[in-house]
């Protein structure tokens, strides 16, 4: 794209049937005839096509008539202006290579998926880049921001943001997205969206801990706060702008996912306070809580930027090194003291 367009169709397809794919999916069937929703799960999508409702990861919300639920991931992409991936990010390199041959050389491609490859610790965008062919590449845009699905599904007013490196891409993102209740900002920063959206999820765990032990607000309002510092460390060290985390897909995702209930992450962690193990915690819902697999990504990715992330560390031990949750709590307040900026 050279300039800002819109998007001249009335068909879009979105790649994901979990709770914010199939929300996405129900809001832009508000503004398009066609909403093509590619579900991963056979016996969902029968279901799906028969009682008009995702009662696995969105119960309670009927698909409009305009949303086609489908098994066929190339049906989905075929002749799509517009793609929005929204599938986990463990997923989401298998999920590309499988689709990529069918994209259009002009689609605008679109991915709502919080998370961090674990094995490369890439973006989901930077995966776009490796994996699609250049003529691709200048049509990726990111979504990101303070969204709970069933929200958003229940038309809440929400508002999020789509950043591409290209401005013009991203205002075409924005104008293709919103509507009454979901208000898009455009941003030109997708690696700090990006980074925002995944990093939030690992303190949200904290943020559930913290709550689990009965630690008190003042200790939540200081690890979300500290927390911002480590996510707005790691990112501008990566090359992201700092400006970026004090807004919506930072600090705003950030508030939401450490302090509202619908939060899967912070659930995680009230249940790890509580005793139980992440095994069993895992075991127990199909919902993704995208933070665990985040958190080991994130750890790497400050060892190899040579950022100091202690609550991120602290998380990391308490998941996938036995460390109890209160001991790592302790840990965190006993470091050595120093001075806001550090």
């Amino acid at each position: 794209m050279t300039g800002e367009e819109e998007i001249a169709s009335e068909s879009v397809a979105v790649i994901g049937a979990g709770a914010w794919g199939t929300t996405l999916a129900t809001i832009l069937a508000d503004r398009y005839r066609r909403v093509t929703l590619w579900v991963y799960e056979p016996e969902l999508a029968e279901a799906m096509l028969r009682t008009r409702e995702n009662a696995v990861y969105l119960p309670g919300v009927q698909l409009p008539s305009a949303v086609l639920p489908t098994r066929s991931l190339q049906m989905a992409l075929r002749d799509q202006p517009l793609v929005v991936f929204v599938v986990p990010s463990h997923a989401f390199r298998r999920v590309l290579e499988r689709g990529r041959s069918s994209l259009s050389a002009e689609a605008l491609l679109v991915t709502a998926t919080k998370g961090i490859e674990v094995k490369t610790l890439a973006t989901m965008s930077q995966l776009m880049q490796e994996l699609l062919p250049p003529v691709h590449h200048p049509r990726v845009a990111v979504l990101s921001g303070p969204s709970f699905a069933r929200e958003v599904a229940g038309r809440r007013p929400t508002a999020i943001v789509a950043a591409a490196r290209d401005g013009a891409v991203a205002r075409t993102c924005q104008h293709a997205l919103s509507c009454e209740t979901l208000r898009i900002y455009a941003g030109t920063d997708p690696l700090g969206v990006e980074l925002g959206g995944a990093i939030k999820n690992v303190i949200a765990i904290a943020a559930g801990v913290v709550d689990g032990l009965g630690l008190g607000t003042n200790a939540r309002a200081a690890l979300v706060t500290r927390g911002l510092a480590e996510m707005t460390r790691l990112g501008t060290a990566m090359g992201a702008q700092a400006a970026t985390f004090a807004g919506l897909a930072g600090m705003g995702d950030l508030i939401l996912t450490c302090t509202g209930d619908l939060s899967r992450n912070r659930g995680l962690g009230r249940r790890l306070a509580e005793g139980a193990k992440l095994p069993e915690i895992l075991a127990a819902s199909r919902a993704v809580a995208e933070g665990v697999n985040t958190c080991r990504s994130v750890v790497r990715l400050a060892e190899r930027f040579g950022a100091e992330m202690p609550i991120c560390h602290a998380v990391h031990r308490v998941l996938f090194e036995g460390q109890d949750p209160r001991t790592a709590a302790v840990q965190l307040m006993t470091r050595d003291l120093r001075f806001e900026g550090g």
